[in-house]
């Protein structure tokens, strides 16, 4: 099978997905072509089969915003003709699915069909999709993808309740490696606090969604009980926030922010409870990596993070902006050691629902029925 996915190149959960998707389908004899602005984060071109096409904008004076759609759909339409392509999956609905229906109807008429596979995300349907000055054409080209999938029961409910789709949306959810995981060798606890302090993270892009804000004040009211140190990993317009919370509550020695990290499971594994107070989620694949990692995760309700994060089991579950009970959540579970070890095994079972093993076979189905219908 010859596959070509088209997603973004950053450490967001789309390109993540997609990458260790199309690796996974190398793996297994599959030939796989990336398509990308750029080399996407995670991908290993070394591997065997893998491919990756650059989309290049040529610049034109009378252009001020280049035009990415159109290079985006001429360069789908020439690896499909150079090399066969026998589908085309692509991740995030804005621009993808939109340049994947122009390239599928310049393929008609050169008489090549081009199954179109559209797998939402998140906030191209909750923040982008959903802006008039976009939300027809996406629309449109949702319902002219062959299939359509989404990462949450939550994610599917809004895209109908956003736009008017005419077909089914079936749903794969986002998954992990968890054998790759339990090879990782964990940082040292040593370099992030003492032995009798407890350890929170947070990783995300520091976006206003993430509500950075209340991940300080949780910590705040927790450190506050007990001897604590917080970990944030990650880039993002929110950085400033943190600057200034961390100087308002004095917590100079107890915050730590590191910038995008590559190996971020290794720093994940040493933490004690992940803090996720998102006001949107469309799944939470930074709290399922916690989770893979025996973290056990302190959350609110935002979109699909209640299908990853099992409230009582896994972790707590409290309303969007409730800074008390999250904190209150959080101190349960650090001032109990045998509470927070049970909740931690407990956090590792739960991720293993979304193991590799058992979602890929699920896209695998999904393509040989396009390639049935083609």
């Amino acid at each position: 099978m010859k596959i070509g996915i088209v997603c973004y190149p950053t450490y967001g959960g789309s390109g993540i997905v997609a990458t260790q998707l199309g690796m996974a389908m190398a793996e297994k004899g599959n030939e796989t072509h990336f398509i990308s602005y750029s080399l996407p984060a995670k991908l290993d071109i070394t591997l065997p089969n893998i491919y990756f096409h650059q989309v290049s904008v040529k610049p034109y004076p009378l252009f001020e915003y280049q035009p990415f759609s159109l290079a985006l759909s001429t360069i789908i339409v020439n690896i499909t003709e150079t090399y066969g392509l026998d589908l085309l999956h692509v991740h995030y609905a804005i621009p993808h699915a939109y340049a994947a229906y122009f390239a599928k109807q310049i393929l008609l008429e050169k008489g090549i069909k081009l199954p179109v596979i559209t797998t939402l995300h998140g906030t191209d349907i909750t923040l982008v999709g959903g802006h008039p000055i976009y939300k027809s054409a996406v629309e449109f080209s949702i319902n002219h993808s062959d299939y359509i999938t989404t990462v949450s029961q939550s994610l599917k409910r809004e895209t109908y309740e956003v736009f008017d789709i005419k077909k089914e949306i079936e749903i794969i959810p986002n998954f992990i490696d968890n054998d790759h995981i339990t090879k990782i060798k964990p940082c040292s606890r040593q370099n992030f606090a003492n032995d009798d302090e407890k350890i929170l993270i947070h990783v995300s892009n520091l976006r206003k969604i993430k509500r950075i804000e209340d991940v300080m004040s949780i910590f705040n009211l927790v450190q506050q009980k007990i001897k604590a140190k917080l970990i944030i990993v990650g880039e993002g317009p929110e950085t400033e926030t943190i600057e200034h919370l961390t100087a308002e509550y004095h917590l100079e020695e107890k915050v730590k922010t590191f910038g995008h990290v590559d190996d971020v499971q290794a720093v994940l594994s040493v933490a004690d409870l992940f803090l996720l107070p998102s006001e949107q989620e469309s799944f939470g694949l930074a709290a399922l990596e916690a989770m893979a990692c025996s973290v056990p995760v302190i959350s609110s309700n935002a979109g699909g993070i209640t299908e990853v994060n099992r409230n009582g089991f896994s972790g707590f579950v409290s309303l969007v902006g409730d800074v008390a009970s999250m904190s209150e959540n959080a101190l349960a579970l650090l001032t109990d050691d045998e509470l927070l070890a049970q909740f931690k095994r407990q956090a590792k079972e739960e991720a293993r629902v979304f193991d590799k093993k058992k979602i890929l076979p699920l896209y695998k189905m999904l393509y040989d029925r396009a390639l049935l219908r083609k």
